[in-house]
């Protein structure tokens, strides 16, 4: 291990490493790919970080100059990826390390800028890693290690298609380190495709589930299970506590209602904002908030220091968010407890994801309020205040303290003080048992037993579920005491208990007639064929009555499909005839031929025909309509000839008047009526 790196773990406290820890950081493992199965809070984070420490120093102490990034680190969420760039900051900051981070949520050009300055690691969650390649922003080309952290949830959150893109923009001589709690078969075949020869590590602590954490299964009635989380909060009084819901709505009311109890509360769900998110963790960090209610996707990647608590104020829908959840407590060798609130409804819930997570959880009720004020004054005597020496600047204020009011009245004051800051604890009712799911009884536990005959069948349309309440209705009996029911065409078999059979002909009376059904007693079982049950296929199948003779079944005859032709046998007219060659004034479409072309210029003049008349009829005469002229005879007046030139134009006593364009009252049409003769102004342009 790097002295850099040494100073840095006895500066934090470190004595052993965790067992994953020591596998990755096993010099016979200096260069090879690795792919990582262990929990969540067994110190993976300071692991790749020893591990990846000789690729990215090489044979020296300290970085030389940020230039280009050395390591990438990925992380699903931005919460998980600000948590390992603070770890890789401290055991790395005897080495000279700079930092960056590309997360989503944050401005991306103080980022752009961070990496214009240089960088020796980068930490990234895809989605904003993938729009730094894309806009070039960022040089992968000096990338010597790869850490995929959480490989599992980037999996399960989409971003198979990022995590191709960002890998195939490094180099391939990089080394590639791969962390999951889980390998299912996506992780697989990433390893596969991304790794050479990778070496998988599995730790003992993930043979082991949570091995510092104890779990306990709360049972509540339906109506206590807020109250029951008040008192669990109370009696265990940890530091940092976090509380599971499964959507917002839970979280919105449990953070209200444990607000209103007097407890330091945040809050963590899909709809805060990154800077609400921030300022949220921010206040468990610095010990202003004790607890924080969140939903498992918004407290995925979230590390709390000091969390000794986790209760699962909901069930979660599978075992790995058990685990999941679970694992935000007991880290770092610390112990932890997980609560598991359990109402009657959700006990086979709770047995399944317990049996599925492989762990064992110690059942029992909530705390009640007695044996939370009991927890109390326990606390208040194993308090290191008692076997501390109290202050000198504090002397005088106790002897005057003493002698006024006395020892007792004292030890009342600060009983009282002490208590004003908890929250009083919450009643809770007794719980019952839910029972255990009966096996189902079979027809040979039914015991004696007598055959009844009732003279009504299938023909009649009746069924087991008709059947029943006749009989119970008619015999004044229940339905535990009927067994089997066996109906056939005219008639039905009962079995009735033993027992029953006096008190129920009794009711039915001497004529024993049930709607007009005899019913009568057998002497001895009835000989039917054994039940053939609906998911037993291979008994034989039942056959049809002898009586019941079957329908003829009719031949099938398969269509003639192999040569069949629709057109083959029909007549000529049926068939579809050629297309034509249309020559010049034929139509485009259809087989009709036209006449030749002939130009019409070429056609001699054809008058019209007059219209006949009667015979005696003359026709009146129509003279043709004709201006008059002015002056003289048309025949005398000479001909004129046709003027080309512009209207006015030859008469100097008229305007040479342009015809208007545009709209009458535009200001170029008044510009030039002022302008023309008899105007009163000269137009002007406007400058």
């Amino acid at each position: 291990m790097k002295n850099a790196l040494k100073v840095a773990l006895e500066k934090r406290g470190y004595e052993t490493l965790t067992p994953v820890q020591r596998e990755v950081s096993n010099p016979e493992l200096e260069n090879a790919d690795l792919l990582v199965s262990a929990q969540t809070g067994s110190g993976k984070t300071v692991g790749f970080g020893i591990a990846i420490a000789e690729n990215l120093l090489g044979g020296a102490d300290e970085f030389d100059r940020a230039d280009a990034p050395l390591g990438l680190v990925i992380a699903p969420t931005r919460e998980l990826a600000l948590q390992v760039k603070r770890e890789l900051q401290w055991l790395y900051a005897e080495a000279g390390v700079v930092m960056a981070s590309c997360v989503g949520g944050m401005d991306m050009r103080d980022e752009r800028r961070a990496l214009e300055r240089g960088a020796h690691i980068v930490v990234a969650t895809p989605g904003r890693l993938r729009d730094h390649i894309m806009r070039s922003s960022i040089d992968l080309s000096a990338i010597r290690a790869v850490v995929l952290d959480e490989a599992d949830e980037m999996l399960d959150l989409g971003f198979a298609e990022d995590l191709e893109m960002i890998l195939n923009a490094t180099p391939e001589t990089r080394r590639t380190l791969l962390f999951s709690a889980t390998v299912p078969k996506g992780i697989a075949n990433l390893a596969k495709q991304y790794q050479r020869d990778a070496i998988r590590i599995t730790t003992l602590a993930e043979k082991s589930q949570h091995t510092d954490i104890q779990y306990q299964a709360i049972k509540v009635s339906k109506h206590d299970g807020e109250n029951a989380i008040i008192n669990v909060l109370r009696y265990h009084e940890a530091p940092s506590a976090i509380v599971f819901a499964n959507t917002r709505a839970t979280v919105g009311r449990l953070t209200t209602r444990l607000s209103n109890r007097g407890f330091s509360v945040v809050c963590l769900s899909g709809e805060l904002s990154q800077s609400e998110r921030t300022h949220a963790l921010q206040a468990m960090r610095d010990g202003r908030a004790r607890i924080c209610v969140a939903t498992d996707v918004a407290a995925r990647g979230i590390d709390l220091p000091k969390l000794d608590l986790v209760v699962h104020a909901e069930l979660p829908s599978n075992h790995e968010t058990l685990l999941h959840r679970s694992g935000r407590t007991g880290r770092a060798g610390r112990k932890g407890t997980s609560v598991l609130i359990v109402p009657p409804s959700a006990m086979r819930k709770a047995d399944r994801l317990l049996q599925g997570a492989k762990v064992t959880a110690q059942w029992g009720g909530a705390p009640t309020a007695d044996e939370v004020i009991a927890k109390d004054h326990e606390r208040i005597l194993l308090d290191e205040v008692w076997t501390t020496e109290p202050k000198s600047a504090h002397q005088d204020m106790i002897s005057e303290l003493l002698e006024r009011f006395g020892a007792e009245r004292v030890a009342a004051a600060f009983l009282e003080t002490y208590t004003q800051k908890l929250s009083a604890p919450e009643d809770i009712s007794d719980v019952e048992d839910m029972p255990a799911r009966q096996p189902k009884k079979s027809f040979e536990d039914f015991g004696p037993s007598v055959w009844l005959r009732m003279a009504k069948g299938r023909n009649d349309g009746v069924s087991p579920g008709q059947i029943v309440p006749m009989l119970c209705k008619a015999g004044d009996i229940t339905k535990s005491d009927i067994g089997a029911i066996r109906i056939q065409d005219d008639h039905a078999f009962i079995e009735l208990k033993q027992e029953s059979v006096d008190a129920f002909f009794k009711s039915v009376g001497p004529a024993a007639k049930i709607e007009e059904a005899l019913v009568e007693k057998l002497d001895a079982a009835p000989d039917l064929p054994p039940v053939v049950k609906s998911r037993d296929f291979n008994a034989p199948r039942r056959g049809k009555p002898s009586d019941r003779p079957s329908a003829p079944k009719r031949e099938r005859r398969e269509p003639a499909r192999s040569n069949f032709h629709p057109l083959e046998n029909a007549p000529n007219e049926d068939r579809p005839k050629p297309k034509k060659d249309f020559g010049k004034g034929d139509f485009a479409k259809g087989s009709k031929p036209r006449s030749d072309y002939k130009d019409k210029r070429d056609t001699p003049y054809k008058p019209k025909r007059a219209k006949e008349l009667p015979e005696g009829v003359v026709a009146p005469f129509k003279k043709k309509a004709s201006k008059p002229f002015s002056k003289s005879d048309a025949s005398d007046a000479p001909s004129k000839p046709k003027s080309t030139a512009r209207k006015g134009a030859s008469d100097p006593s008229k305007s040479m008047r342009a015809p208007s364009v545009g709209k009458f009252t535009s200001k170029k049409n008044k510009a030039r009526r002022s302008a023309a003769p008899g105007g009163n102004a000269t137009p002007t342009r406007k400058r």
